[in-house]
């Protein structure tokens, strides 16, 4: 398999310093901004843009100890973003490299009719030129830059006074990633191939079927002898049964080229609406299991569970909530379950799931970040810190908005394939999530044929 070139722009180690003229200055005009929480905009190209606190040091603090070691934002680079930001110069115009933009605001975040609430204290422009990322890391800045308010096309600060100074450090390093494509919906049972630049080739083939929770927990796994026979599917399953509306028994095999199953999505938790509505809320969400071969048997790899909750007016403003954690055996043997992404996806017009665990650790100065996952303490605990090859971006999966033709395009950091049945279980969890849209559509909505026991009981 042949990864895709991708590349990630890091920022991070920010700290604002404000001289005494500065508080001077400001001390008639609004919140002073050595007593009010400060924070910056980064924005790379016109990709959306990320926030983050930007801590305030004394002016007089120099060298190592203002690197404060906090991680602020990542961009992610296709190579179709990088042949845009690298083009060769045209009749047009010369070639313009990527700008990274960093605008600083004390005051509290947010908006109010559509305008930033904070106060801008100013801003910086960093020309990023990413042609030699792809391969190697490159830091385009580390270190102390003045920052300062424009008006009118000049500095706010008079000529020779003091300006507010901003820390950051910037950097590039290749992040190559697998890509893979369903060539289809994944409950039409399609292929999934993989992409390389304009090639695609077929890696996978998926079939899902629709069965009763009962057969599921009979037919999906067999018991595990070192866990004393417990079966996983009970362990992480529920055994309730409502009269009321719910969506159950759905699951999506990952099978190899030559017909191997490889990786499985079971939903073991089905999807009820909550008493006196017609929605899945979080507080009961419906869960997925995904699963590796091993040992002739089935073992659980990670647990997703998905809810759908309000986030605007009507359903339009929906979004389907979710919470993955990657199943760790301990030394008991019950299993230690670690969160790894929580998040949401507007339920209308989709958007990404995503695994990146960046942000978890701190911003060095130079090399790759390490990064753990959330609830690391408690993997430290039981000695499970093996499990920590997961680092950085590990995965991400589109996922189109209910009622939209899904074909799921998904991306795996190189790092966390070491043969196909890695790949096999991202791919299937990115089934899982996909389907999930559906399972948490409103129950006033009726499910596509596909999607319905019936259908499922043709495909088996």
């Amino acid at each position: 398999m042949d990864p895709c070139p991708f590349v990630r722009v890091l920022v991070g180690n920010l700290a604002l310093k404000m001289p005494v003229a500065s508080r001077a200055a400001g001390a008639g005009a609004g919140v002073h901004p050595t007593t009010s929480p400060c924070y910056c905009r980064i924005r790379l190209n016109k990709l959306p843009y990320q926030n983050s606190t930007a801590p305030l040091l004394p002016s007089d603090e120099e060298g190592a100890a203002s690197c404060t070691g906090a991680f602020a934002a990542a961009f992610h680079l296709s190579k179709a973003d990088l042949d845009r930001a690298t083009a060769k110069p045209t009749i047009f115009g010369p070639r313009r490299a990527a700008r990274l933009k960093v605008a600083v605001y004390a005051g509290r975040r947010g908006t109010t009719c559509g305008v930033n609430s904070g106060r801008l204290l100013g801003k910086v422009v960093i020309p990023l030129d990413l042609k030699d990322a792809v391969g190697t890391p490159v830091v385009f800045h580390s270190g102390w830059v003045a920052i300062g308010k424009r008006r009118g096309g000049r500095k706010a600060s008079p000529s020779g006074a003091a300006q507010a100074q901003l820390n950051l450090t910037v950097r590039a390093e290749p992040d190559p990633r697998f890509v893979f494509e369903f060539d289809g919906e994944p409950e039409c049972s399609p292929q999934v191939l993989q992409v390389q630049g304009t090639m695609k080739q077929p890696m996978f083939t998926c079939k899902f079927s629709c069965r009763s929770s009962s057969d599921l927990r009979s037919r999906s796994v067999q018991s595990d002898p070192d866990t004393g026979g417990r079966n996983w599917l009970t362990r992480f399953g529920s055994d309730r049964e409502r009269a009321g509306k719910e969506r159950k028994g759905w699951s999506v095999t990952v099978h190899d080229l030559s017909g191997s199953p490889v990786a499985l999505a079971s939903m073991v938790t089905p999807f009820v609406a909550s008493p006196g509505s017609d929605r899945v809320s979080r507080s009961n969400p419906g869960a997925w299991l995904v699963l590796r071969p091993g040992d002739g048997t089935w073992k659980p790899w990670g647990r997703l569970e998905c809810w759908r909750e309000r986030s605007g007016t009507g359903a339009g403003g929906d979004s389907l909530g979710y919470r993955f954690e990657l199943l760790v055996p301990d030394h008991s043997g019950v299993g230690v379950g670690v969160c790894v992404a929580e998040s949401s996806v507007p339920a209308c017009k989709g958007g990404r799931f995503g695994i990146d665990l960046t942000a978890a650790q701190p911003f060095g100065r130079s090399g790759s970040p390490g990064c753990s996952p959330r609830g690391s303490g408690d993997l430290g605990q039981h000695g499970l810190w093996p499990f920590g090859s997961f680092r950085g971006f590990v995965m991400s999966a589109a996922v189109q908005g209910q009622g939209r033709c899904s074909k799921p395009t998904v991306e795996v950091g190189v790092a966390h394939v070491g043969c196909a049945e890695d790949a096999a279980a991202f791919v299937a969890l990115a089934a899982a999530v996909d389907l999930s849209m559906d399972a948490c559509r409103l129950f006033s909505c009726k499910l596509r044929r596909e999607l319905s026991a019936s259908r499922g009981d043709l495909l088996q």
